[in-house]
């Protein structure tokens, strides 16, 4: 079973160089793809919690 993603550990991602694409987004469940800096794969998460929700909602999308 995988752990649910949460906003803290996308914002740990993002400022060590990473990103994550979204996979998945509705008003009671998100799929992300964690990835590393250079585009690559690396883990999928998901998380029906609404604070990651809305955190998703905004943020621009990822370059692809």
């Amino acid at each position: 079973m995988r752990h649910a993603v949460t906003v803290a550990e996308l914002e740990h991602w993002r400022e060590n160089g990473a990103g994550w694409r979204l996979l998945e987004l509705t008003d009671s469940r998100v799929e992300v793809e964690l990835c590393t800096c250079y585009g690559e794969p690396v883990d999928r998460l998901e998380s029906g919690d609404p604070t990651v929700i809305a955190f998703l909602r905004d943020q621009p999308a990822e370059p692809a």
